[in-house]
């Protein structure tokens, strides 16, 4: 697998369309970091990390009746090719209604907080 985070966005995505509870997935930081994101940002009920040595993250998702909470995912910089945003070049994701998940030197962030923050840094993905 070249791109966790890409993994970790399709694997949410296929389980919204099942309309599954929850989806579980190989853990990381990275990712465990992102989950804390989209639960801050009420995207996830819970996530739960379990196991010792092949660790595993759980994503307890959320549904609106037989609709998902996220209507959408989607990877923006890859592995192949990179994409870095400055503090003020962070776009709004469907007009401020969506979340772009950033990397910055003081951690990941949404874009909102990024830009309190005067900070730039790699644009992960985005989620609505």
């Amino acid at each position: 697998m070249n791109d966790p985070i890409s993994d970790m966005l399709t694997r949410i995505r296929n389980a919204n369309l099942a309309l599954l509870p929850a989806v579980a997935l190989p853990h990381s930081k990275m990712k465990e970091s992102i989950a804390g994101i989209l639960k801050r940002e009420g995207y996830i009920a819970d996530f739960s990390v379990e196991g010792q040595t092949p660790k595993k993250l759980t994503l307890k998702l959320k549904y609106q009746g037989k609709k998902s909470v996220i209507e959408g995912l989607q990877r923006v910089s890859t592995p192949g090719l990179r994409r870095y945003v400055g503090s003020d070049e962070i776009p709004r994701v469907r007009g401020g209604l969506g979340v772009a998940v950033l990397s910055t030197s003081e951690g990941l962030m949404t874009g909102n907080q990024a830009r309190k923050k005067n900070l730039g840094g790699e644009l992960l993905c985005y989620v609505w």
